[in-house]
């Protein structure tokens, strides 16, 4: 029985964690598919954590900073967008160029606006965080371990960005192979000079892909700052961005591919925290490096190893220059 409230409590963790990843992973998916690189997710994720958490320590409430989240990761989406769109130029050092920017300008201003190192304050009021929503009979539920104990720790107990986040899978796979957006998109990214043939503006396409990343990475960091944490602390993407990134990669720029992925990484985030202060028979203590090292390692032996030929869209970080 103890171990089945472990695997339990284990499971719950992962739907946690993978949140943000899946979030970003989306995010980029839809770049990536209209033939924008994404680097800069990690840097949107932490000036939304930022700008989330300095709302809603100062007006006392989430939603506001849900809000602030996502205006600034869209203008960052679109900082990116002038950059590599409009004027043409390196997609990486762009999407680099952000992300170094925001690391070294949210600890500023949280030092300069709070004076609490680079932090914002606890987020500790009312309205101030997402809370986990509980479903109704989830406490009398836990009484029997099965089911019980699945329906009040996995499907109830989590807040409204986990279950957003869930929803939004079959959303993005509709969006993507369903409509006449996700068919344009998709052809942007393989071949835009027969978009542009087709009547259709390849700049406008990829601008509306690269605020939709920006939307989504906005919740991603409001996610880590307002519900996984209460409140912003320097770099607390811990390299988020780049572990969505690789999901993405492993997941071939598809919806449901992607989502396990992020499930798998979560999973191997989640397991590391367990394994904190655990002894093995001749081992001793699990150092805690190698613990936190964990996730990456198995994301390099994936990519490495195990991923197969991911063939990424066909017109990805190549400018499109309109034919006169």
């Amino acid at each position: 029985m103890e171990t089945y409230t472990l695997i339990v409590l284990l499971l719950a963790a992962t739907l946690r964690v993978a949140a943000p990843l899946l979030l970003a992973a989306l995010a980029g998916m839809f770049s990536e598919r209209s033939g924008i690189i994404d680097l800069g997710l990690e840097g949107k994720m932490l000036g939304a954590s930022f700008a989330a958490a300095a709302v809603s320590a100062v007006t006392g409430s989430a939603w506001l900073g849900l809000g602030a989240g996502i205006v600034t990761a869209v203008a960052l989406a679109l900082i990116i967008g002038f950059a590599c769109i409009t004027h043409r130029g390196n997609q990486v050092v762009a999407g680099m160029a952000v992300t170094i920017m925001v690391a070294g300008l949210a600890p500023t201003l949280g030092l300069a606006w709070f004076n609490l190192g680079g932090q914002t304050p606890q987020l500790d009021g009312p309205g101030q965080r997402f809370t986990a929503i509980s479903w109704p009979w989830a406490q009398a539920a836990r009484e029997a371990p099965f089911p019980g104990l699945l329906y009040a720790e996995l499907l109830s107990g989590h807040n409204l960005i986990v279950y957003f986040t869930l929803i939004l899978v079959p959303l993005s796979a509709w969006v993507l192979y369903r409509t006449r957006f996700g068919l344009r998109l998709r052809a942007v990214g393989e071949n835009p000079l027969a978009v542009d043939t087709a009547g259709i503006s390849v700049n406008a396409l990829r601008y509306q892909a690269v605020i939709i990343s920006g939307v989504l990475c906005g919740v991603a960091g409001t996610y880590l700052s307002t519900a996984a944490s209460s409140g912003f602390v320097r770099d607390m993407t811990a390299g988020k961005g780049y572990l969505a990134l690789a999901a993405l990669i492993f997941g071939k720029w598809r919806p449901w591919p992607t989502l396990g992925a992020c499930l798998l990484f979560a999973f191997t985030d989640a397991l590391a925290v367990r394994l904190q202060g655990v002894t093995l028979p001749g081992v001793g203590v699990i150092p805690v490096q190698f613990i936190l090292a964990l996730p990456y390692v198995l994301t390099v032996l994936l990519l490495a190893g195990f991923v197969g030929k991911a063939v990424a869209p066909k017109a990805i970080g190549v400018p499109y220059s309109k034919e006169k």
